[in-house]
């Protein structure tokens, strides 16, 4: 009984232990309100900053997401949302530029269990297991299951931690700031006040120190200010009050599945566009995710959280188009608070990663307002590699001497220096007249499986890297020979796969002119091959029981 996912009872006892452990996760996030305690004048930088006048709401316009000339995207979140938001940066790194949360924890936190999610990731009665967090990133990043981890280095990282925050606890936020710093991340953690459980905005019409709806909190200063001006680098000030136009969008063509409500998605989402942006200017795109309670549509909560998150009014100044998706409760014990998917409820283990439902939904949204809308799921072909057509070649480090190896049939195909100093490149061979006639292709990656190795090519030298060269037809003859070694290929270095020491790994995406030399008419072959010569042994071999794949997305 750890998961979310619908349970036939054990008897009365079981259904009772049940029943309260789905109803304690109903409350936890957001829980009974605090009272009210007088917010200190000064903010971390010790300067008190004077409220805005209380919004005047927006009126929603109905509209549809149209594209816009983005530029960067990036993703914010309260509790619920905060780990949202962080799911979304660490599946989708190579589209988010960084991520600002509040009151949350780390990626992946709950691990598909909701008993994990409410004592390691709200409270601190179980260890939340960073190091294996940490390790499961990078092993779906290997897998393709998530963006390159690389991605993640030097991404700027704003985290809000308040010590009144009784909710998502101190130590659980001071994880998701470790976890970020794991990956190379800029982080910038404020914990200096003693805020509840909140968004932080000086709209917030709640003193700092209490957890009670609407969930924003005035602390006295901007933060608003603080985690704009991290991530982007420099933000001008505010408008006095939003001068462009809030659209209200239907989320179901959004949903994978056309229903927006099967999701716990609301109908209805909400997109702020400043007149620079919808006049032609080049604008970043902001992901704004709510907490639990602060949906549209929960028991008449309406646009507060749109109104008084204070991202608007630095949208107008600063070029940003602010997108609001919207969660929505269910009507069972599986989401009554309209939370976002961060541990797995309505049976949906792919939730932090690609594929997950709600992720999948968003990254809908944002790639309409970026005017890219790549082919969904059904718009793909995986091509296995020809195994009559698969090899390698070795040869010194100068290209001379160069044959065709002999033990893929016992090991696999061989990359990098053998015991006997000479270094391996594999051949594969891909029939991409699979690609259907008239489609744009817009997307493609291999999948490699590592069979063993010894030592670390990758570190030999330092900095080595395994670049992928693809060719349009074939090197030579699409038999593997001894020339294709050194053969030219159509195209150099289109992609790379990351180091990886077991299980599968998935190439960056192939570049623009590497897509373009995919052979639309019949055979492609890609080479694997080490930039540099290792300068001692270290190798891999791969396929040996699993081909290489070429997955290639097409629209």
């Amino acid at each position: 009984m750890r998961t979310v996912r619908p349970l036939r009872p054990r008897g009365p006892r079981g259904t009772r232990r049940l029943t309260a452990l789905l109803l304690f996760a109903a409350t936890a996030l957001f829980p009974a309100a605090t009272p009210a305690v007088a917010a200190g004048p000064a903010g971390p930088s010790g300067t008190s900053v004077a409220a805005p006048a209380a919004p005047a709401a927006l009126a929603p316009v109905p509209g549809q997401l149209t594209p816009y000339a983005v530029d960067a995207v990036y993703s914010s979140g309260i509790s619920s949302g905060g780990y949202m938001a962080t799911q979304l940066h660490v599946a989708y790194s190579g589209t988010f530029s960084g991520s600002a949360v509040f009151a949350s924890g780390p990626y992946n936190c709950a691990q598909n269990t909701l008993s994990t999610a409410l004592n390691a990731c709200m409270n601190t009665t179980q260890d939340l297991q960073l190091a294996q967090l940490e390790q499961t990133t990078r092993t779906w990043s290997s897998q393709g299951l998530v963006d390159p981890v690389a991605n993640l280095a030097g991404d700027p990282v704003y985290v809000f931690s308040g010590s009144g925050d009784a909710t998502v606890k101190r130590p659980v936020a001071d994880a998701l700031a470790d976890y970020y710093g794991r990956f190379g991340a800029q982080v910038r953690y404020d914990r200096s006040t003693a805020a509840g459980h909140a968004w932080i905005s000086p709209l917030g019409p709640n003193s700092c120190t209490v957890t009670q709806s609407p969930y924003i909190n005035n602390c006295g200063f901007d933060a608003e200010r603080d985690l704009l001006g991290h991530l982007r680098g420099s933000v001008a000030a505010p408008s006095t009050a939003p001068g462009g136009s809030l659209i209200r969008f239907d989320q179901n063509g959004y949903a994978p599945g056309g229903s927006a409500a099967a999701l716990s998605l609301g109908a209805e989402g909400f997109v702020y566009v400043p007149k620079s942006c919808s006049d032609g200017a080049t604008c970043s795109l902001m992901v704004a995710l709510h907490g639990c309670k602060q949906g549209y549509g929960y028991q008449g909560f309406g646009t507060q959280f749109v109104d008084r998150a204070y991202l608007n009014e630095y949208a107008d100044t600063n070029d940003m188009i602010v997108l609001y998706p919207q969660a929505a409760a269910t009507g069972t014990l599986e989401n009554p608070n309209g939370c976002w998917n961060w541990w797995g409820y309505l049976g949906d283990s792919a939730y932090a990663r690609h594929g997950g439902k709600q992720i999948e939904a968003i990254m809908g949204m944002v790639r309409a307002l970026r005017g890219s809308t790549p082919p969904p799921a059904g718009d793909r072909v995986t091509l296995s590699s020809v195994d009559a057509q698969d090899g390698y070649v070795k040869a010194a480090a100068d290209g001379s001497g160069a044959a065709v190896g002999t033990l893929e049939d016992t090991y696999g195909l061989a990359l990098g220096r053998g015991t006997d100093g000479k270094v391996n490149r594999t051949l594969l061979s891909f029939d991409t007249s699979a690609i259907p006639a008239g489609k744009e292709v817009t997307r493609a990656y291999l999948t490699v499986a590592r069979s063993s190795g010894s030592g670390d090519p990758w570190a030999s030298p330092a900095g080595n890297r395994l670049l992928v060269d693809v060719t349009t037809g074939c090197f030579g003859g699409c038999a593997v020979e001894s020339s294709d070694w050194s053969a030219p290929p159509t195209v150099a270095g289109g992609a790379s796969i990351a180091a990886f020491s077991s299980g599968s790994a998935t190439s960056t995406d192939l570049s623009g002119t590497a897509l373009a030399a995919l052979n639309r008419g019949g055979t492609t072959q890609v080479r694997l091959a080490f930039e540099a010569a290792p300068v001692s042994t270290a190798y891999l071999f791969v396929n040996k029981d699993t081909p290489v794949t070429l997955t290639v997305e097409y629209r």
